[in-house]
C-alpha cells in the first residue's frame, strides 16, 4: 500500500475561514491529528484552503472533495501551484461531484485540463467505474459511507500502490440508542441522494434497509462507543486494505466543531 504521509486517522469536518474554524484547524494540529479532509458542501471557496494553510505550520489539508461542476481546472491549479511554493506538499487535491450523464467523460475532460501532479490528487470514488479511473488518473480514492466490506472491494479495483482513504461517520457516545440514534438521523440524508442510495445497495444493502435504517447497517456505517470501541471499529477499514481513515464525527449538534471529541479521541487513535 502507498504511504502519502496521512497516517492511519485523520479528520473529516467543513471549515471556513472564520475565527472558529481557524482555531479548530489550529486545534487539531495541535492534538497531533496529520490530516483534515474539508468536506466539500460547507467550503465558501479555495481561498479558505489558503487561509487554512496559512494558519497551520505542518498539518496537511484534503479538499474532500472539491465538486468539478462548481470549481474550475483552472482555479484549482492556481491554488494548487501557490500553496504548492509556499507549503509544499500540504495540499492534495481531491475531486468529485461530476454530475449529469456522463459523469467519467466529465471527470476525464477536467483531468485533462487539471495542472496537478497525479500524486497530488484524488478522486471521490464509490463504484467500481470511478474507482478504476482514481487508480488510473489519480493517488487514489476517498469514498464516503461505506463498510469495511467495500474497502476489501476497493482496494481490489485500485491496486496495492494506490491510496484508499474512507470518511467514515463517528459517534463518541456509548448509549447505544442516543449514538445510532445520531448516526441514522445522518445517514437517512444521504439515502436520499442517487449516488449514495446505488453504492448502498451495491454494498449488499436492500431496499427494505435504505428506508427503515436497521441497527446492523447503522453499525456497519458509524462507529460508537468509547474510544476503545471506535478504534476498534475504524481499524475494520485498514484491516481490510484501507490506509487511512478520516474521521467525521457527528454530535446531533450542527455547528460547533467537535473539538472535545478529537481531544477524546486522540489519545486512543494517534497514541
Amino acid at each position: 500500500m502507498t504511504d502519502h504521509q496521512f497516517g492511519p486517522f485523520g479528520i473529516t469536518t467543513g471549515l471556513d475561514s472564520s475565527a472558529e474554524s481557524i482555531a479548530a484547524a489550529r486545534a487539531a494540529e495541535e492534538l497531533g491529528y496529520p490530516a483534515i479532509w474539508l468536506s466539500g458542501g460547507p467550503l465558501p471557496g479555495l481561498q479558505t484552503i489558503t487561509d487554512l494553510v496559512g494558519a497551520t505550520t505542518a498539518i496537511k489539508f484534503v479538499s474532500g472533495i472539491l465538486a468539478v461542476v462548481k470549481y474550475s481546472a483552472v482555479d484549482v491549479s492556481t491554488t494548487y501551484a501557490a500553496l504548492e511554493a509556499s507549503a509544499p506538499g500540504r495540499f492534495t487535491v481531491g475531486l468529485g461531484g461530476a454530475h449529469g450523464a456522463k459523469p467519467i467523460a466529465t471527470l476525464n475532460a477536467y483531468l485533462d485540463e487539471l495542472d496537478v501532479p497525479v500524486e497530488h490528487r484524488l478522486l471521490a470514488a464509490l463504484g467500481p467505474r470511478m474507482l478504476k479511473l482514481a487508480a488510473d488518473r489519480s493517488a487514489g480514492a476517498y469514498p464516503f459511507l461505506t463498510s469495511a466490506a467495500y474497502s476489501a472491494e476497493a482496494r481490489k479495483v485500485l491496486g496495492p500502490d494506490k491510496l484508499l482513504a474512507v470518511s467514515h461517520l463517528v459517534v463518541v457516545e456509548e448509549d447505544a440508542d442516543r449514538a445510532r440514534a445520531i448516526a441514522r438521523d445522518t445517514i437517512s440524508f444521504f439515502t436520499t441522494i442517487p449516488g449514495y442510495r446505488s453504492s448502498l445497495k451495491r454494498q449488499g444493502f436492500s431496499d427494505s434497509d435504505l428506508s427503515s435504517l436497521p441497527d446492523h447497517m447503522i453499525d456497519s456505517l458509524a462507529a460508537w462507543g468509547s474510544p476503545a470501541d471506535i478504534k476498534t471499529k475504524l481499524t475494520e477499514h485498514l484491516d481490510a486494505g484501507a490506509d487511512h481513515v478520516a474521521v467525521n464525527v457527528i454530535t446531533g449538534v450542527t455547528g460547533p466543531q467537535p473539538i472535545e471529541q478529537w481531544r477524546a479521541l486522540a489519545p486512543t487513535l494517534l497514541g
